[in-house]
């Protein structure tokens, strides 16, 4: 039984997804930059290109600036070379003029037949340092005009921030009918959740105990109620797992051999996030664990302590953590973001030894937003791998 009521309820299948370190976020040793892991064109699309292969269904594209490539460039880029994966690319809100932004967005889902999510995020531009309250009324008016764009003839919008008068949208419709690129989005302030609730899609949560993630979705839920919707709910969460639990254990050790508390906090604080609510509960989850890292069973914080963002592993063998997407599954959890260091390497194993034993779908089709007249994805929803 799920915690609250879900969009995909009767769903029996998951959203299955990767991560593509656009941003420098690749080690084999967190902490100590390998020049053949770096952040570049040629590394990143093998990931991807990777991960479609092996059947995984959507793939994180994330943002930032300092540390980044261009995260719509890099999706425009992976459309001809993936053949049946989701790109979940990240748009800034305001980075672009929301108008702008839908005609970006349409021509690449045109190019992605509809094979194009989006992951909503509110942080500060680059160089710029402003209110909470500012950065989610930005958020809420650039979602608002891109939901005309994407479904009306006309974008006319009289916000706090933007002003638009009969704007036609006839060269901006994306190739997804009924309403557009599912949104997701991840948040823990009180703007962020109403944010969620109102416009979004999928919440996505960063790794905490279960009790806590319970807590989130509840809160998340009461403000999607309030405007007579139901969402879906995601987890970001990275992976070590191998064939036994003191195998995945070892390898967790292994992965921050190498790292000081100095350099991990330098990494951390080159992301635009850093400072954020979402991050200061990571921190607080790091504190709360045990002498190993440890705060329930097969959850550890230690990549923590080098990431700013998702600061927990999954670790343990195949059945362990088989189990703990399941009580994930039966929370109410059905879009699942993975990710691991080096990223290629733990794609490889998660895809072969974990990912055919999982139910997968693809949420924009379950949501009905491809067109009827194209065909879905090869696999279908709740097909098993």
């Amino acid at each position: 039984m799920s915690i609250v009521p879900i969009k995909s309820q009767a769903l029996d299948a998951s959203e299955v997804s990767w991560f593509a370190p656009l941003c420098s976020d690749d080690y084999d040793l967190l902490g100590v930059p390998n020049p053949e892991l770096r952040s570049n064109w040629e590394n990143t699309s093998a990931i991807v290109k990777r991960a479609d292969q092996l059947g995984f269904r959507n793939v994180l594209c994330p943002s930032s600036y300092q540390v980044g490539q261009d995260t719509l460039t890099f999706a425009s880029g992976m459309a001809p070379l993936t053949q049946q994966i989701n790109l979940l690319a990240a748009i800034r809100c305001g980075e672009l003029h929301p108008a702008m932004l839908a005609r970006t967005v349409a021509t690449l889902d045109h190019m992605l037949k509809g094979r194009l999510t989006l992951n909503v995020i509110s942080s500060n531009f680059p160089g710029e340092d402003a209110s909470a309250e500012l950065r989610y009324q930005r958020s809420h008016e650039v979602v608002e005009i891109l939901k005309q764009a994407w479904t009306q003839d006309e974008i006319n919008y009289d916000g706090e921030i933007y002003q638009l008068k009969g704007l036609s949208t006839d060269p901006v419709r994306p190739y997804q009918q009924n309403g557009g690129p599912l949104l997701y989005f991840g948040g823990y302030s009180p703007p962020a959740l109403e944010l969620c609730g109102r416009h979004c899609d999928v919440y996505l949560m960063w790794p905490e105990i279960e009790a806590n993630l319970a807590d989130r979705m509840r809160a998340v839920h009461a403000r999607a109620e309030a405007h007579g919707r139901v969402l879906d709910y995601g987890l970001r969460v990275h992976m070590i797992v191998r064939d036994t639990e003191a195998e995945a254990r070892d390898y967790a050790d292994h992965l921050v051999s190498q790292l000081n508390d100095e350099q991990g906090e330098m990494i951390k604080q080159r992301a635009l996030d850093a400072k954020t609510m979402g991050v200061n509960l990571q921190v607080q989850n790091r504190m709360l664990a045990d002498a190993k890292g440890y705060t329930e069973s097969n959850l550890w914080t230690g990549v923590g302590r080098a990431r700013s963002g998702c600061g927990a592993a999954l670790v343990g063998s195949v059945d362990q953590v088989l189990s703990k997407i399941e009580n994930y599954r039966k929370m109410g959890i059905r879009a699942f973001i993975f990710s691991g260091y080096p990223h290629l390497q733990e794609c490889e194993i998660f895809g072969t030894k974990v990912l055919p034993e999982l139910k997968t779908c693809s949420l924009p089709v379950e949501y009905g937003r491809v067109p009827s007249s194209t065909p879905q994805t090869p696999l279908g929803i709740g097909e098993r791998r």
